[in-house]
Order: structure tokens, then sequence, then C-alpha cells
């Protein structure tokens, strides 16, 4: 606890670590960008390693590489990372990792070398495969005695990366940040209406299932009677969209299920506005941030109860879980057809901001984290090195 207060009341210099950064606008794009923001107004010094080209931005360091392609990747990058460590001496390193980031790991070997206390984000979920893999990579390189401090965003996304780190690295939960004031209901009740808008909002990825999203539609509508009108909004782009678009021709579902394309945050809030359910589908939803989206709004949620949906979701109270798609499915159905178990939901959710996710929340999980990564690294001296810096 003293550690964390001194964090919090002297600031600390924090040097972010993400293969990607904006210009990308993807979920760790911006979520690393807001969480930059929210941790400078909080009164930290805040820069960020990228190897995502763009134009130059406050803070921003963007180590490209020269390749015949566009993606965030560098074959130097520890060393990179090594020299600007030297020169900005952080008190802690950030890194941000998806399933696979080559650029973020070379940002743990970098701090690790530079003897820089090191946090770790795992903003996804690990499958079995990406399981295997860091399993693999923990025996050729022995990561799980780096003394890490690891974080992820939801209690489910915790549970594989505890189970292949084992009892040598901490393993925390800090949750998406979102402004919530942003995505509040309009006050009054919600405007009748004679149709029930089902809403959703991905990126069309085949790891998002988006196909399976239309199958759970179709199968919500069969369950329906017919004399209850239904529509269907999926927001969001992606390779998978061809095939969405074709399996919507075929199955005759055009008519009721409509696909806008990307939005930005504030067409996605007016889409929101007019929606009666929203469901996330996706079983390794690491968190679902358009599903707190979603609730903040005041929507009954229907997702997954294995993914990190439902540490903000209860069922039957904040919307309805299933493990499978049939049950999603049903559980759609049921809120289509039962407009009195909608209307509850929704009116807890309209009268009950999420706690999830609330961003001074979110900055306390963070500066606890650090606390924690210094503690393990143990006192630095005047270079900036760790006295107990055995790598």
């Amino acid at each position: 606890m003293e550690a964390h207060a001194q964090i919090s009341l002297g600031g600390v210099r924090i040097f972010h670590v993400s293969d990607c950064y904006l210009p990308r606008l993807g979920g760790i794009e911006v979520q690393v960008a807001d969480l930059v923001r929210e941790q400078r107004e909080a009164g930290h010094d805040v820069r960020v390693a990228t190897a995502t080209r763009g134009e130059p931005l406050p803070g921003v360091r963007r180590i490209v590489a020269r390749m015949p392609f566009d993606l965030p990747v560098h074959p130097f990058g520890v060393g990179h990372l090594t020299r600007r460590l030297a020169s900005d001496r952080p008190d802690v390193v950030h890194v941000h990792a998806g399933a696979v980031s080559p650029f973020a790991w070379m940002g743990v070997r970098a701090a690790v070398r530079a003897g820089v206390p090191c946090v770790v984000t795992v903003h996804s979920m690990w499958d079995p495969l990406t399981k295997g893999l860091y399993r693999l990579l923990r025996l050729v390189f022995g990561w799980d005695r780096w003394r890490l401090v690891a974080t992820t965003v939801s209690n489910a996304a915790a549970v594989p990366i505890r189970d292949v780190a084992g009892p040598g690295i901490p393993v925390r939960v800090v949750p998406n940040g979102l402004d919530l004031s942003g995505w509040a209901p309009p006050p009054g009740p919600p405007v009748p209406r004679d149709e029930v808008h089902v809403v959703a909002v991905g990126r069309f990825a085949p790891r998002k299932h988006p196909v399976r999203l239309l199958k759970l539609l179709q199968a919500a509508r069969a369950r329906v009677p017919s004399r209850i009108p239904m529509r269907a909004t999926i927001v969001g782009d992606g390779p998978a969209r061809g095939r969405m678009e074709r399996f919507l021709a075929r199955h005759g579902m055009t008519g009721w299920v409509s696909l806008p394309g990307r939005h930005t945050r504030e067409q996605i809030a007016k889409v929101l506005e007019s929606a009666d359910v929203f469901v996330a589908p996706a079983p390794r939803e690491s968190f679902g941030i358009a599903a707190l989206e979603a609730r903040a709004a005041g929507l009954p949620v229907v997702a997954r109860t294995q993914s990190g949906v439902a540490d903000f979701v209860k069922d039957g109270t904040e919307g309805l879980l299933g493990r499978a798609p049939g049950d999603l499915a049903r559980a759609v159905a049921r809120l289509c057809a039962d407009p009195g178990l909608r209307g509850s939901i929704a009116a807890h959710n309209r009268a009950t901001p999420p706690a999830a996710g609330s961003w001074p929340a979110v900055i306390e999980g963070f500066d606890r984290a650090y606390a924690q990564a210094m503690s393990m690294r143990g006192p630095r001296d005047p270079r900036g090195q760790s006295r107990r810096n055995t790598t």
C-alpha cells in the first residue's frame, strides 16, 4: 500500500509498448490510446513505443522497420527498445499483448534486459493453441522467472494465463476502461416501438464467428411468434463480410437483417438508442467493450457464460447468459417475445450504471500493478537499473 500511495501522489514515468497503435483502429489500439490519455490527465509521465506506421504524435516513438509489407513488426526491436529505455529511464514498462504480439514481447525482453519493472497486459483470451505456444516459449526462455506482473481484462481471460504461468507470475484483473457517461441512455422512459430491434457490434473476423451470429438470429426469429416484428443491425466490417452477405441472401434474411458497416462511437450510440436487445455471441470474448457500452446504454445483453462479459452481466439481472449458440438463440427469442422481462432488465440497466470499466478504477488497478512490479524488482540505483537485476 505504501508503494501504491507513492505512485498515486507523485506520478510515474510509464513506457507503454504495443505492436499496434493509432492511426490503426482496433480494440487494443483504441484502449491503449485512451489509457495513455487518462494516465496523463492523472499526472503520470507517459510515453509509447509502437511498430505501427503513422504521423508523429506527442510522446509516441514509432519503431518502424523497412519491410516490404505494412505489419507492426521489427526484426531488431529488442535493441531499439533497450536503447530507448536507457534514454527515457521509465519507472515501469507496460506491455500490451494480444494472442501473438512479437513487438510487444520484444518490449518484455528489453525491460528485463534493462532491469525495469514490467507489467504485461494480455488483451485477448488464450485458446488451447495459444496456451501451447506460451508453454513452449516458457520452456525455451523461462519467462515465468522474469519477475513480471501480468494483468488481463476479465476473470475468464485470467484462467488460461494463470494455468500457463503458474505461481511465478501474479495475474491481476484490470478491466478495460470506458467513459461511461458517453453511453448513458437519454432521460425518461424508452420510446415504445412496434418492432423489437436486436443489435450486435464487432469486427467481421472468423474468430468472432459472425456467420454463427446470423444462424443465431435465424434460430431466434423462428422461435418468436410471427406477429412480433423483428429487425437486426450488425455494425462492423471485416474479411467475413462477403460470407455474411451470401448467408443473408441465401436464407432470405436481407429484409430484416442489415450490415451498415463500420460506425464511429457517436453513430454506434445512436444505433443503441433505437435498440431493444444487444447480442455478444463470441465464446472467447476477453472483455467485451461493445457489450459494456450496450449495458451502459441500458440494453439487456445476451452473451456467453464463459466470456469476459459475464464479469459485468449477471444472468437474469443485466441480461441473459448461455454456454452454447442454442442457449443464446433461446435467450434472444425470450427477450423478443417477453416485453415484461425485456422491460424489467432494461429498467435495471438504465437505473444502475455498470461498476466495471470506470477510468478511475482502471487507473487505480494499474497503479497497484505497477507498485507490485516495482516491489518485485527491488530498489533502483540513480542510473535507473534494478540492483537485483540478473538478466
